[in-house]
């Protein structure tokens, strides 16, 4: 055998290990970039796998049963207001060295609002919900986890700190727009029937409503205004009894008639879809101004224009928006992954 006969029948080996070293090592970077990006990685709840009407926290072992009334005004030591509303006053308090949020009724006006929100609280959760800690009807209070950064109105402020400042891509601020549709989806399919977001008749009333986990996801915390929506008995709703305006609620929920004065009586009802409507407009502010996000815009657009459709029937579900919002990140990740390759 020749010199060059050899040297090229030892070469062989060589460079076919030498691709699937670069193979291998693709494999991995794309396996880490899943695990580091995937929307479906939902750490919204610490206190999954305990049985129905228990709780466990981030920093609890073991699955404690919801408090009672005599346990929460024994163990529950209010701190400081940190919100109020309408129907309740929130307050920064402490169980047992943990931090927990202390909702109580803001005035009798509001009780059957304020039940509701507990009952809801109750049937819903889910990693979706704010975990319920516990509640007690007869003194209108109720405890749940409390979530340092506070609502969805504060994330432009979370992402300037230094400690998150990091977190401000389009990949974080996309897989806040999943997690935000994906609630819509769990509320519209829940075990409690067909729910619709009605406290959401502002963009700013919207954000309030949901909260960011430690981990910057999402989960909905305020569930005083979910009606259900059945259209096999033709069950449908309205969000209060008031005119609602303007472009952010959906074209249903407009009085129709402009020269005729507005009446509760004649305004018709409506359904889910009031909340796919309004997807787009969260979206737009959950993406804020990062390099990347003008590219996520172009790849929502169609489905976005979907959930304008004036005819509610003609918008997609808040599922099939989940899909597409899924798609649009795993192919996205993808090909930035592979752009780096080539570079």
């Amino acid at each position: 055998m020749s010199p060059s006969s050899s040297a090229v029948s030892h070469g062989v080996p060589v460079v076919a290990v030498c691709l699937a070293a670069l193979l291998l090592s693709n494999l991995l970077l794309y396996l880490y970039l899943d695990t580091l990006y995937h929307p479906d990685e939902h750490l919204l709840s610490s206190g999954d796998g305990c049985p129905p009407g228990h709780f466990k926290m981030s920093t609890m072992r073991n699955c404690t049963p919801w408090l009672t009334c005599s346990q929460i005004t024994a163990e529950v030591r209010p701190l400081k207001l940190i919100g109020q509303g309408a129907v309740k006053k929130v307050y920064l308090a402490e169980w047992r060295g943990q931090k927990v949020t202390l909702s109580t009724l803001s005035s009798p006006d509001y009780l059957e609002d304020f039940l509701h929100g507990v009952s809801m609280l109750q049937a819903l959760q889910a990693p979706q919900v704010v975990q319920l800690v516990g509640f007690c009807l007869s003194d209108s209070t109720q405890v749940t986890e409390y979530h340092p950064l506070g609502s969805l109105l504060n994330l432009e402020t979370v992402l300037s700190q230094e400690q998150h400042h990091r977190h401000n891509t389009w990949q974080v601020r996309l897989q806040l727009a999943v997690d935000y549709v994906s609630i819509l989806a769990f509320l519209h399919s829940s075990p409690a029937g067909c729910r619709v977001m009605c406290d959401s008749n502002s963009l700013e009333k919207t954000l309030s409503q949901v909260l960011l986990t430690p981990q910057l996801h999402l989960v909905v915390n305020d569930l005083d205004a979910l009606p259900q929506v059945d259209r096999s008995s033709g069950l449908l709703v309205k969000c209060g009894h008031r005119e609602l305006m303007g472009d952010f609620v959906a074209p249903e929920q407009r009085w129709p008639f402009r020269e005729e004065a507005f009446s509760d009586e004649l305004m018709a009802p409506y359904d889910e879809k009031t909340d796919v409507w309004k997807i787009p407009d969260v979206t737009w502010y959950l993406m804020g101004r990062v390099p990347g996000g003008d590219l996520v815009h172009f790849h929502l657009f169609q489905i976005h224009e979907k959930c304008k459709q004036v005819d509610p029937k003609l918008r997609p579900s808040a599922q099939d928006v989940v899909h597409v919002y899924r798609s649009v990140y795993s192919s996205m990740v993808r090909d930035s992954a592979a752009v780096r390759d080539m570079l």
